[in-house]
């Protein structure tokens, strides 16, 4: 864990650092967030991840200050890398939380930032060596509706998961819509390889938004690899030939068991080598 935290602007110790009483984001859930990748000292995709963070502001009628651009964010990093003495790579958590007032009804739409970090290894994307294990979800649905494609605060359905999943000793399980379409893991997005296609739930089908998802859409592309955004069934996943899935963070993780299905992951392989090529410059 890192030693400071950028609090609006300010670099102040965590060992001292207490959220204010009042917090809308610890009371409400009143907030987003984005989890940004710093590769050899720079965050990336950082456009795209702001992108979205204006649209999800934009849909909770948060005011977005003007300053919020591309150049202030990737200074405050910088300065929060600095502090913390990070020049490899690390995980950047951005958390916007509507400004205190108010109960249910807030008294303001201005909001406050933070910024922590976390150094990981290694200082590339790399692909897991062993397959992931995953299986569905069936205690939770996610309801599909504007918020859906958004990171927002209120995450209890991917942290029931998650606790799912460790009690039926798998890596990740896979989350359902109220309409039973698979769309998304705890905390990837999902795509499946079949016949050399590539297919993945859409946005509007309640799946988070994701900026590594819309990055290995546009490589596909790229790569004269089709690709379809579709509803996707468990037969789908027992049909397919590769199954992987995607985030900021990590980037591409192979998924090696379905139940009794297995796959390979030829195609998952091809994508890091392709992010790595899009992201490091030696």
């Amino acid at each position: 864990m890192s030693k400071y935290v950028n609090n609006n602007g300010n670099l102040v110790s965590t060992e001292g650092y207490a959220i204010k009483v009042g917090n809308r984001g610890h009371l409400y859930g009143d907030g987003l967030f984005e989890s940004i990748r710093v590769l050899k000292g720079h965050p990336i995709n950082l456009e795209n991840h702001l992108n979205r963070l204006r649209a999800g502001m934009e849909v909770m009628h948060m005011n977005y200050p003007d300053e919020f651009g591309v150049a202030f964010f990737e200074r405050e990093i910088q300065a929060l890398l600095t502090k913390n003495e990070i020049t490899g790579s690390a995980r950047i958590r951005l958390s916007i939380d509507r400004r205190r007032g108010g109960t249910f009804l807030p008294l303001s739409n201005h909001v406050d930032y933070l910024i922590e970090v976390d150094p990981i290894l290694p200082d590339k994307f790399e692909l897991n060596a062993e397959g992931l294990k995953i299986d569905l979800y069936n205690d939770m649905k996610k309801q599909v509706n504007f918020l859906s494609q958004y990171k927002t605060k209120n995450c209890l359905i991917y942290i029931m998961g998650r606790l799912k999943a460790k009690e039926q000793a798998v890596d990740d399980l896979l989350i359902l819509n109220d309409k039973m379409g698979i769309i998304e893991s705890t905390s990837s997005n999902l795509f499946i390889v079949s016949n050399g296609v590539l297919y993945t739930p859409g946005v509007d089908l309640g799946c988070l938004g994701g900026t590594m998802r819309m990055q290995i859409i546009n490589l596909a592309l790229k790569h004269n690899v089709k690709v379809y955004e579709c509803n996707i069934s468990p037969q789908n996943l027992l049909a397919a030939d590769e199954v992987f899935l995607t985030n900021a963070i990590r980037g591409v993780m192979w998924v090696g068991t379905y139940r009794t299905k297995e796959y390979d992951n030829k195609f998952s392989q091809e994508l890091v080598e392709h992010l790595n090529k899009e992201w490091i410059k030696e």
